[in-house]
């Protein structure tokens, strides 16, 4: 079988690149087509059209099967798997479909996407399969469930959101966007990634007695092996069918870590650091006190104590610094994000989130939503980001409000004179239990510090002596 991506171009901004080439689940995009279809067959040089991809270039592409798809394209395994074993039992050219009553698809792959064409019944997608020897077939819509369910990520008062207080994604099994902005790489790597690995656990779990069996025996044979570490003994979901670990990786006793979880090579995890449903990549520090939830962590990120990750992507070779917490945001990569920085994700107006998209502001269906930030960015500390912003790539931000930043030194003498008369005085001796009031008329503290010795009967009011 020959698989031929269709080159997309589309720029996706703050990031000046292609979808191909922009990172999703810790690998570039094309890098991850590339691995779920090495089992069907060898990668084409890519075309710039469907036609051109369809006409056979040499006598051996008569002979081949074909799989047709845009490189702008995210998938899943679960989800080309079901497509190319339906395709090729029904002997016929297929088109990937989806029905219109599929909510993944209608709710979060469509938005803000021209990848998909309405058919009439069902919406096709940029994915095709042909038999060997017949691609000017016409194809036809090969209609694949993506199994969504309806799963919350918060339950929050219900003066921010209308179902009942609850936030919900619909999350696929079988995972499908087009990635022609930056909101797809935040589904592609939260609700349609690490959220989907959650969702395929949990539908295991409910249907097959194997898997239910499996999962307990290797929590029950962590908790009585005595080489193995103390964090996976402390929960279920910590076992080691639940959380990889890759190799050469040093992780406290008291972090929690819950699965599904995937961590790479070379990590290091510090004390009280809590990880749920998230993928780690290679060469990753995690300090302590780090909170990384339905998260994805490039390679050789660094988050140090403090740090708090929820539904947020890093790209490889960033940094978020300690006390700043970023919610539903997309980071990319060599970006460093200075200590104490907010990115918000709700309109406290209750008024519809906006981002923008193709130069224009857009509406979009979400109650919450965090931002984006570019390639090669440096932010100081202490910004707050209201939801749906987008910072460019090599972009530098240095906090400059002259009521809230020190800049310099501030009423600091040259070296050798006398302290500024408005700083502190130059020195001030407390001998306890002496008490000190300041004389009035604002003289300056220095000269208004009046030691006064307490009383007898002051003393023992004092240390309760009666």
């Amino acid at each position: 079988m020959k698989c031929i991506p269709i080159a997309d171009t589309t720029i996706i901004p703050p990031f000046g690149e292609p979808a191909r080439d922009l990172r999703i689940l810790n690998k570039l995009l094309w890098v991850h087509q590339r691995d779920l279809l090495a089992s069907y067959g060898r990668i084409a040089p890519e075309a710039t059209s469907l036609t051109e991809a369809r006409t056979a270039r040499d006598k051996k592409d008569e002979t081949e099967e074909k799989i047709i798809y845009r490189d702008n394209l995210f998938f899943n395994q679960a989800l080309i798997d079901d497509f190319v074993t339906r395709a090729r039992a029904s002997g016929r050219a297929c088109q990937l479909a989806f029905s219109k009553q599929d909510k993944a698809i209608t709710v979060h792959a469509i938005p803000l996407s021209k990848g998909f064409t309405d058919l009439g019944e069902v919406y096709g997608a940029d994915l095709f399969y042909f038999p060997a020897g017949r691609t000017e077939e016409e194809p036809i819509p090969l209609v694949v469930d993506t199994a969504s369910r309806e799963m919350g990520y918060y339950n929050i008062p219900k003066y921010m959101a209308v179902n009942g207080g609850e936030l919900v994604f619909h999350v696929p099994i079988r995972a499908f966007l087009s990635i022609e902005n930056w909101l797809h790489l935040y589904l592609a790597n939260s609700p349609f990634g690490v959220f989907s690995w959650g969702r395929t656990h949990e539908e295991r779990v409910e249907t097959s007695w194997k898997e239910k069996l499996a999962v307990s025996a290797s929590h029950l044979l962590d908790r009585i092996n005595p080489m193995a570490p103390s964090w996976r003994k402390s929960h279920f979901f910590s076992c080691s069918r639940l959380v990889k670990v890759g190799k050469n990786c040093s992780i406290d006793p008291t972090a929690v870590i819950h699965g599904p979880t995937v961590i790479g090579d070379n990590v290091y995890i510090g004390a009280g650091a809590v990880i749920t449903n998230s993928l780690i990549g290679d060469n990753v520090t995690i300090m302590q006190g780090c909170q990384v939830m339905l998260s994805v962590v490039s390679n050789k990120c660094y988050l140090p104590w403090n740090t708090g990750l929820f539904m947020t992507s890093l790209m490889e070779n960033s940094m978020v610094a300690q006390l700043s917490c970023l919610q539903m945001c997309v980071v990319g990569r060599n970006t460093f994000i200075g200590a104490g920085n907010i990115f918000t994700d709700f309109h406290l107006l209750g008024r519809k989130l906006k981002i923008d998209h193709q130069g224009e502001k857009v509406e979009i269906d979400m109650p919450v939503i965090g931002s984006v930030v570019g390639h090669n960015c440096r932010i100081g500390s202490g910004f707050v980001v209201y939801p749906g912003r987008m910072i460019g790539s090599n972009t530098t931000l240095v906090y400059s409000d002259p009521h809230t930043v020190v800049p310099r030194d501030v009423n600091v003498p040259p070296f050798g004179e006398q302290m500024n008369p408005d700083s502190e005085p130059d020195q001030a001796i407390y001998k306890w239990p002496d008490r000190y009031f300041p004389k009035p008329d604002g003289e300056h503290p220095s000269q208004s510090i009046t030691p006064i010795q307490p009383t007898d009967t002051e003393f023992s009011k004092l240390f309760g002596i009666r």
